[in-house]
């Protein structure tokens, strides 16, 4: 990211709809189209709005959980997204379901983290919840056993 606060990134035809994308901060990415409209060489764009979702709010929770004393030993965020039907195939509801695992982690830990990032920190999930409905389920699995719930995050957070 720029000085002034801007982002950029660029893409590059290589052949048929396959383009390498490269990142402001130098780092590249090969985008391609389903087979029939592409070769399947590499992931779609709509994929990658997804992983910058999962990372964005990945990280956020991670920081978060480290900085209250409950580093996880494992964190996974994994995104399930429906599409509208018809052009423009908008995302229309995002369900994002965090998996952490750690001795210390208690649902308290992880339900504050999960609300900042979504309310406060992770700027793809602000933008990307003004047009479609984002769920948050979280599960903490531990020697204790298996602890589910699904998240409000404004309500989490007051």
């Amino acid at each position: 990211m720029a000085d002034d606060g801007t982002s950029t990134a660029s893409v590059t035809l290589v052949e048929g709809m396959q383009f390498v994308g490269e990142t402001g901060s130098g780092h590249a990415v090969v985008l391609d189209g389903a087979p029939g409209f592409g070769r399947d060489t590499g992931a779609r764009p709509m994929e990658l709005l997804l992983v910058g979702l999962a990372g964005c709010t990945g990280m956020d929770v991670a920081h978060i959980l480290r900085k209250q004393r409950a580093a996880p030993d494992a964190l996974e965020v994994r995104v399930r997204a429906r599409r509208a039907a018809e052009h423009p195939k908008v995302y229309e509801e995002i369900e994002i379901e965090y998996r952490a695992r750690g001795p210390g982690l208690e649902p308290r830990h992880l339900k504050k983290a999960v609300a900042l990032s979504a309310t406060k920190f992770c700027s793809a999930s602000v933008m990307l919840g003004k047009t479609a409905k984002l769920v948050h389920r979280l599960r903490i699995e531990n020697e204790d056993g298996t602890w589910e719930e699904t998240l409000d995050p404004a309500a989490a957070e007051e």
